[in-house]
């Protein structure tokens, strides 16, 4: 097992991997958590040393000193560590800063790593230890410290250009420029029309098909309007049909590969409705373990993957509960084996169940909803993956009417064995067409069709689909942009920052997203260029393989970027200010439009001698701005050279009303964004200008205080909070979202907040020393 004479530490990322490997291991280790990252760059610096080799400045994570000492404590009292983060970059990150913080020799130090988190899985990664993968190490390091150059020197060139807060990625980015490009190209599209002929013909026995002109005198048939259907109408008639030619032939279709990160995060969106996001988070609790019949276990294998290898164990494992639970027809004579692709790095096997024979019905009712659902498509694509194929007879129907100028198709397939099929079908996207699937009726040739219905039918042509997550991660790994681990991170950052938004689960660009990315482009052609990523992807990776040095990789990097940056920052539009021909009622002087964090406004071109400045009608939150978002906003030197179409306004949502009555004119408040965030007011206004603080309908919890909690805005912190109505006299501050009617069913805490860390919807308890938490 690998341990010393005396106590052994292992040191994991995550406080749930310690409870299932503290069932594992019986006792027998010391376990402690690092809780994720410990060191990182600084978050108000660069922290790089371009002058010098580009070395990093690492610090200590806020909150994590406590966490780190602890851990150095420990580590010093034991005889041996064992560095146990996730198997990828960015756990191998963590272990080599959590090695360099608890300061001890290094044969004392060991890194284990496992792909599931079983008895055998944990005893197997103890009995075969390992140095720190200093490769591994320098590949995670070289892509934070490039990403921290590309964000950190661009970012603030569009607060300047744009607006305040904004940001640039390498990679997030580029997924924006995807977005903003499919919708130029809707937007461009011009739709054409054209028309088929569809017919419904019966032959000797039912049932009745449908068949489709497919030539015309041997050419694919083309019908632009409605005066050549008509005429092809005519000249076809009414039948009958002749049968004149049929082919046959079987068709197999294979299962699907098992599960790497990027298929399932689609197939999660596709069956699910999971994002990307939802679905990495309850794939990470399915890997660290549940408690099933007495025992911690872990479920599946390593989620971050972009390998399809399957262990042997797990072959047989697969194969012997195909063999015990169906017919003998659906468990191939050898083993399938599936090809990985080339970029891949194969460290880690596919995604699949730690132990096949935990079936998703021998879970229901022990795991959360979500972990079930996303555990059975996890389950049944590994099993369908080692089943026989599906086996189908495909026909196509060739026949003609009197004039035989004209050709008529059918095709249809019918199942003659459904293998895999039983258990498992990959999700397709919307898109993409389900046609050839009907089943035809006995015929032969010469056969004679009546004609039950014969008409043309007028279509258009249709612009690309938006994406949906799905569509956007399989585009994602199909140019090599990102890595599968990234996506979910991704697509949530270009949401974050309202570059996108996503309507009935598909991406479109705001405006905001639209104009940051004509102005990237324009100038920093190269960072916005997909072949020039994916290439960076595939040099990153070779670091990883240690075939490439880091340091070269970043110098090579940086001295094309530092010429571009420098000449950006002298040639990049402003779009700030936008002229328009409204008069200032104050002062006389046109008025501008400005962007500000609540959207667009009217201000004064005369700020701030002026500070005139009101709502601009049609705007997002309807909501005047402050002085401070005015002042933030004064180059419109370039405003002149955006089209009126960049600058059309968008409607206004309905205000949301509360169910609180106004104390002067008893109407129901409504909330409004102002300057210091949302408030509720009077709709009467200006007749009536009660306004008050936006309450939460949460008592506050001091002892001896009759007062509510409140919704508040840090306009330093840029943040939300919540307060005691009744400050200054009471300072009760509560940082997350407190929610009405809750308890802590723990320490009897009377309510719960939101929990802003968890990447699913999740309430707290927020008592000093409680950790009481559960699904919201």
């Amino acid at each position: 097992m690998g341990k010393k004479n005396g106590e052994a530490l292992i040191i994991v990322e995550s406080p749930t991997k310690t409870h299932t490997l503290g069932r594992l291991l019986g006792g027998k280790y010391k376990l402690m958590a690092s809780v994720g990252h410990v060191r990182d760059l600084p978050v108000k610096e660069l922290g790089v040393d371009i002058e010098n080799g580009f070395a990093p400045t690492y610090v200590t994570i806020k909150g994590k000193d406590k966490i780190l000492a602890q851990l150095s404590r420990a580590a010093a009292a034991a005889d041996m560590v064992y560095l146990a983060p996730d198997p990828d970059r960015e756990g191998e990150a963590i272990a080599w800063h959590v090695a360099q913080a608890i300061e001890q020799p290094d044969e004392k130090v060991q890194r284990i790593t496992f792909d599931e988190i079983t008895k055998r899985g944990v005893e197997q990664a103890l009995a075969h230890p390992r140095n720190i993968d200093m490769n591994l190490f320098e590949s995670q390091q070289a892509r934070r410290i490039l990403d921290r150059l590309v964000g950190y020197k661009i970012s603030p060139l569009l607060w300047k250009k744009v607006q305040r807060g904004l940001s640039a990625g390498r990679v997030q980015s580029v997924a924006v420029r995807l977005i903003c490009e499919r919708e130029a190209e809707i937007r461009a599209f011009k739709p054409e029309e054209y028309w088929s002929i569809d017919a419904e013909a019966q032959g000797p026995t039912p049932p009745p098909f449908k068949m489709a002109l497919a030539q015309i005198k041997g050419e694919k048939a083309r019908i632009p309007n409605k005066a050549e259907a008509d005429g092809i109408l005519e000249a076809v008639g009414k039948g009958p049909f002749s049968v004149d030619k049929i082919e046959k032939k079987d068709v197999r279709r294979n299962p699907a590969p098992p599960f790497i990160t990027s298929t399932l995060q689609q197939d999660a969106a596709r069956k699910l409705h999971f994002t990307a996001k939802r679905t990495m988070s309850v794939a990470q609790r399915l890997y660290e373990g549940a408690e099933i019949n007495g025992e911690h276990v872990g479920l599946i294998t390593y989620m971050r993957t972009d390998s399809t290898r399957i262990a042997g164990e797990a072959l047989d494992m697969a194969r012997d509960y195909i063999k015990g639970n169906y017919a003998p027809d659906y468990l191939p004579e050898k083993a399938n084996v599936y090809k990985t692709k080339k970029a891949a790095q194969d460290a880690h096997e596919a995604i699949r169940p730690t132990d096949v024979t935990i079936t998703p019905q021998g879970l229901a009712g022990k795991i959360e909803p979500d972990q079930l659902h996303l555990y059975e498509l996890i389950w049944k694509r590994f099993i369908a993956c080692q089943m026989t194929s599906a086996l189908f007879e495909q026909t196509r129907v060739e026949a003609t009417p009197a004039n035989r100028d004209y050709m008529f198709v059918a095709t249809g397939q019918v199942q003659r064995f459904n293998g895999f099929l039983t258990l498992y079908e990959e999700g397709v996207d919307e898109e993409e067409n389900g046609a050839g699937k009907d089943r035809l009726p006995p015929l032969s040739v010469g056969d004679a069709l009546k004609v039950l219905s014969i008409a043309g039918n007028q279509h258009f042509t249709q612009p690309p689909p938006r994406f949906t997550e799905a569509t956007l991660v399989r585009d994602l790994e199909r140019l090599g942009i990102g890595r599968p681990s990234t996506y979910a991170s991704i697509i949530s950052v270009i949401q974050d920052k309202k570059y996108v938004t996503k309507d009935k689960g598909r991406f479109a660009p705001t405006e905001l997203g639209d104009v940051t990315n004509q102005l990237l482009v324009e100038s920093f052609p190269k960072i916005l260029d997909v072949g020039f990523t994916a290439q960076m992807e595939e040099n990153l990776d070779e670091v990883e393989e240690g075939k490439v040095d880091w340091h070269k990789l970043l110098s090579e990097f940086y001295k094309d970027f530092e010429a571009t940056l420098a000449q950006a920052s002298k040639t990049m539009r402003s779009v700030k200010a936008e002229e328009t021909d409204i008069v200032c009622d104050k002062c006389g002087a046109k008025m501008v439009i400005r962007r500000g964090r609540n959207g667009k406004f009217l201000a004064c071109s005369a700020f701030p001698k002026c500070r005139n400045a009101r709502n601009l009608e049609g705007s997002t939150n309807g909501a005047a701005p402050g002085a401070s978002e005015i002042s933030g906003a004064s180059d419109n030197s370039d405003a002149s050279s955006l089209s009126s179409s960049s600058i059309a306004p968008t409607p206004a949502p309905p205000p949301q009303i509360l169910d609180e009555k106004c104390p002067n004119c008893g109407k129901n408040l409504i909330v409004k964004m102002g300057r210091n965030g949302r408030f509720a007011a009077c709709p009467g206004y200006p007749k009536c200008k009660h306004a008050e603080a936006v309450k939460t309908g949460v008592k506050c919890p001091r002892q001896g205080c009759d007062g509510d909690l409140v919704e508040r805005f840090s306009a330093k912190k840029n943040a939300t909070f919540y307060s005691c109505n009744r400050y200054p006299k009471c300072k009760t501050i509560v940082s997350d979202k407190p929610v009405a009617k809750t308890t802590c069913e723990k320490c009897g805490y009377p309510f719960l907040v939101v929990d802003s860390k968890s990447e699913t919807p999740a309430l707290r308890c927020p008592a000093k020393g409680c950790s009481f938490k559960r699904a919201a």
